[in-house]
């Protein structure tokens, strides 16, 4: 399985790509014809490397987090920001974390109603972890940040490596990737006054471990998430599950990955009106393009006998030296009204510029299981390795 940091802090320049339909609050009701068009490139000062998730108003300004660059002091690289951009790519205001707030935000932003921002840094705040334990924060509508919560290591969790979800009460609710009682990983709620709960402590047995990418929450209130390994009996063993979590904390495990049906989850789950659920894992399936798999696109549909029922929808790495993309890793997917589901993989495709490598691809996948590469990127000012929808 590829670490997300492997690709985190490896370039100076990152160039930003918008298609209109991956940066919406919501989907468009129908995806019309697709146009690449680099909105706003990256240099260090005012960030590096944006791999959250991005999103949008409803006058076009566009949020998000890069792990690294901005003015704080990590290193070489800097600590990582927040941003905002008009919806002609111009920046608005920029929030530079500096160690003590938080370092490396990758996950992305949640937004409120209000215009407030919640988000997570997988490092920095409390000290008692060695690179810090990790910080929730929240962004006013001029990016003023307040501080929620620091991690302190177990029991309590650490590495929120994790997109958010919020309830009406203003609760606000994700995942650690490490710590814990078990330090296999927690789910955690923290309240609008900065209190925090663990509701769940993964055991790394059949719930599995390495949760990761962030939850999402249906409409009564229940989460779902995915672990990146686990779910045979210990952390080590098993390609990784996906959970339920109810609104009592009682966790439920819908479905646990064997290889040839996906391996190693990282998407942030996507989850229709009649309540399936879609994601992609960075491995499994074909092995094509190496031991870990070349990943996959996947369904989840309830079942009328409290089980859900797994369909792949797409086999990554099924044409001749990946041109139809290679490694889907965070998501989320996004699906239009007609149920075409259109994401991004890091690798494949038909440019070999990266490095020696390839550079990674923006997918649409209609509703028979046909895919079509939106784009193939070239490693140029288009940019390259996209992680995330």
């Amino acid at each position: 399985m590829r670490s997300k940091k492997r690709c985190s802090k490896v370039k100076s320049v990152v160039a930003f790509f918008v298609m209109v339909w991956l940066v919406s609050e919501a989907v468009p009701s129908q995806v019309q014809a697709q146009t690449f068009k680099v909105l706003h490139t990256f240099h260090g000062p005012n960030g590096n490397g944006p791999a959250g998730v991005l999103i949008r108003d409803s006058a076009g300004n566009i949020y998000g987090t890069t792990e690294a660059g901005g003015t704080g002091k990590c290193g070489d690289y800097g600590c990582g920001t927040a941003f905002k951009l008009n919806m002609y790519g111009k920046q608005v205001w920029l929030h530079s974390f500096d160690i003590s707030d938080g370092e490396e935000p990758s996950a992305g932003l949640l937004r409120d109603a209000t215009g407030n921002l919640y988000g997570t840094t997988d490092y920095g705040g409390n000290t008692t972890c060695t690179s810090g334990c990790g910080t929730v924060f929240k962004l006013d509508g001029d990016g003023k940040e307040t501080v929620l919560y620091k991690f302190k290591a177990p029991p309590d969790g650490n590495t929120p490596q994790s997109l958010l979800a919020r309830d009406k009460l203003g609760n606000v609710y994700g995942i650690t990737q490490d710590g814990g009682k078990d330090s296999n990983g927690t789910i955690f709620k923290v309240n609008k006054n900065g209190k925090e709960t663990v509701l769940h402590n993964f055991t790394g047995g059949s719930d599995g471990c390495l949760p990761v990418a962030g939850l999402i929450a249906d409409s009564a209130g229940n989460l779902y998430g995915v672990t990146a390994q686990g779910g045979l009996g210990r952390c080590d063993r098993g390609y990784g599950v996906v959970f339920k979590l109810n609104t009592a904390n009682n966790l439920t495990v819908l479905h646990t990955f064997g290889f040839s049906n996906g391996a190693y989850p990282a998407s942030v789950l996507l989850l229709d009106q009649a309540g399936n659920l879609y994601g992609t894992t960075e491995g499994g399936g074909s092995s094509a393009c190496g031991f870990d798999g070349c990943g996959v696109v996947f369904e989840l549909s309830p079942q009328s006998n409290g089980t859900w029922r797994e369909s792949v929808l797409y086999e990554f790495c099924s044409l001749s030296d990946c041109a139809d993309g290679e490694k889907p890793i965070s998501g989320p997917v996004v699906r239009d009204s007609a149920g075409n589901i259109y994401g991004t993989t890091i690798d494949g495709g038909t440019s070999q510029d990266c490095n020696g490598g390839t550079c990674g691809i923006v997918f649409k996948l209609d509703i028979s299981g046909k895919e079509t590469v939106v784009h193939s990127f070239t490693g140029g000012a288009d940019g390259a390795l996209p992680t995330r929808a």
